[in-house]
């Protein structure tokens, strides 16, 4: 069922203007660039795409766009998290399952609850969901790591997938990898880990890097996934320069700054992110020259 989540998601970015307005010419640009560079799926409204900044208009609008623009040619997970969990369920059921195929919901930030309560955030949400289900946990965002324990909890409820799993202790990814159900999604949230955590049985990346070097990153998942490490490791291992950029003065601006360099769109962001400096953007040109 969920075959479609194995290989390159990328998390896209929302390009916008210099007055700070939605680009959707950007937008367009974007999915084509990404589609046409041969990733498995796109995400829409997670982290990178500075969805917190984004009023609930701009969303629809945003929204309505890329699954136009889409047509139907790749797979469409949408991004639905809060600290609410009222408020994320009553989210969740408006999804259109006609637009989307699965949801990526982050664990709740800021009020950090115990793993009973990272649980029930989930449950209610499985027990409400018209879609399958991606729990998200990134411990450097929320304030709280989702143990590898509750993950495999979880993992036995009917709508919930997969994990995107973006915790700094490999470790817990191992384990969470060892003892999954058969038909558990694994999916990296860490662009410079993803290849590594395929190798060990992982499924596959959802990407920031990969927006700004779609073929490239998505051919290195492939070969992961098909036990071609060797080649799989040399394309990382080209890589690695860009996969520091990208993140040195935060995401997206250093993603943003890629897709400016390359033509894809331009690169302003919405306060309180602010562009790469000066220096970091002399780096990533000469990295794309080079490269």
């Amino acid at each position: 069922m969920s075959n479609f989540l194995r290989g390159t998601g990328v998390a896209l970015a929302t390009p916008f203007d210099k007055d700070g307005a939605i680009d959707y010419k950007g937008v367009t640009s974007l999915v084509n660039f990404c589609v046409e560079g041969n990733v498995e799926y796109l995400v829409v409204l997670g982290t990178t795409a500075e969805s917190v900044t984004l009023t609930k208009e701009e969303k629809k609008s945003l929204i309505a766009h890329i699954v136009e623009v889409n047509n139907k040619r790749l797979p469409l997970v949408i991004g639905v998290g809060g600290n609410d969990t009222l408020a994320v369920v009553e989210e969740v059921k408006k999804v259109r399952s006609s637009d989307f195929d699965a949801i990526l919901s982050v664990v709740p930030m800021y009020n950090r609850p115990s793993q009973e309560g990272i649980f029930q955030h989930y449950k209610s949400i499985n027990d409400n969901s018209p879609l399958p289900v991606l729990l998200y946990n990134v411990p450097a965002r929320t304030g709280v790591n989702m143990m590898a324990e509750t993950t495999l909890r979880l993992a036995q409820l009917d709508k919930i997938i997969g994990v995107k799993e973006a915790v700094s202790d490999f470790t817990q990814v191992l384990k969470i990898i060892k003892n999954k159900p058969t038909d558990f999604l694994v999916i990296s949230g860490d662009d410079t880990l993803a290849l590594p955590a395929v190798v060990a049985g992982g499924d596959g990346v959802i990407s920031v890097v990969g927006q700004g070097f779609p073929n490239e990153f998505s051919e290195m998942i492939r070969l992961g996934l098909s036990g071609q490490t060797k080649k799989a490791f040399d394309i990382l291992y080209t890589l690695l320069p860009v996969l520091d950029y990208a993140f040195e003065e935060g995401n997206p601006a250093g993603i943003k700054n890629i897709l400016k360099v390359k033509g894809v769109c331009e690169d302003y962001l919405r306060l309180p992110l602010v562009s790469v400096s000066l220096s970091l953007e002399e780096k990533i040109k000469k990295f794309i020259e080079k490269y």
